[in-house]
């Protein structure tokens, strides 16, 4: 009896030091938890760049960067679905330039999905990355968040980034500049990065 009692005394001591460990850790580490981040009062590095997406319509296969992969039952796959468009997923890859002109010479790609996700509103969901490919930058800045269309402004976090942009954080603020219908739209976007390195 005298042995049971030693053996769940001496395994309770495992336990203890284990709760103790786990303690201490929260106790270091939890001093963190309440202080504010602030960031830096001015950008590292800010740029302005436009993208064009031309929605194919089922008639300009030629020149469309964006198409519908997905639909609901009420859309279809050529034109956008009724219903604030709700339920469509559209993949693009678009130009992107120094300036509003179309035919301006590319400095690389916007290339990723939106998602119209609300029936009531006309908003959708970003996930796109920004490619650079002109000797000017290298590399990539990537972005995901919510898209209120109907705003003038709306802020998408950058979320990271390659080479000239490795680990970059930021917001960009996307404006549309100009849209034909279903057809086109064009997008202003002002890029502050506040995590440069």
């Amino acid at each position: 009896m005298a042995g049971e009692s030693a053996s769940s005394a001496s395994a309770c001591i495992p336990l203890l030091l284990l709760f103790f460990f786990f303690f201490a850790a929260v106790q270091c580490g939890g001093g963190g938890m309440n202080k504010k981040r602030t960031l830096p009062l001015k950008p590292c590095q800010t740029l302005t760049l436009y993208f064009h997406d031309i929605i194919y319509n089922g008639e300009n296969a030629d020149n469309a960067t964006s198409a519908i992969v997905g639909a609901p039952a009420w859309g279809n796959r050529t034109k956008l679905g009724g219903l604030m468009h709700f339920g469509d997923l559209v993949v693009f890859d678009d130009p992107i330039t120094l300036d509003s002109d179309l035919r301006s010479a590319p400095v690389g790609r916007a290339q990723g999905m939106y998602v119209y996700d609300r029936k009531d509103v006309f908003t959708a969901w970003l996930a796109f990355s920004f490619v650079f490919n002109s000797t000017g930058r290298r590399g990539t800045l990537s972005f995901a968040g919510a898209d209120p269309l109907m705003n003038k402004t709306r802020d998408v976090p950058v979320v990271g980034g390659t080479g000239d942009f490795f680990m970059a954080r930021g917001v960009a603020t996307l404006s549309t500049d100009a849209f034909e219908g279903e057809v086109y739209f064009r997008l202003r976007t002002e890029v502050k990065l506040y995590e440069c390195y």
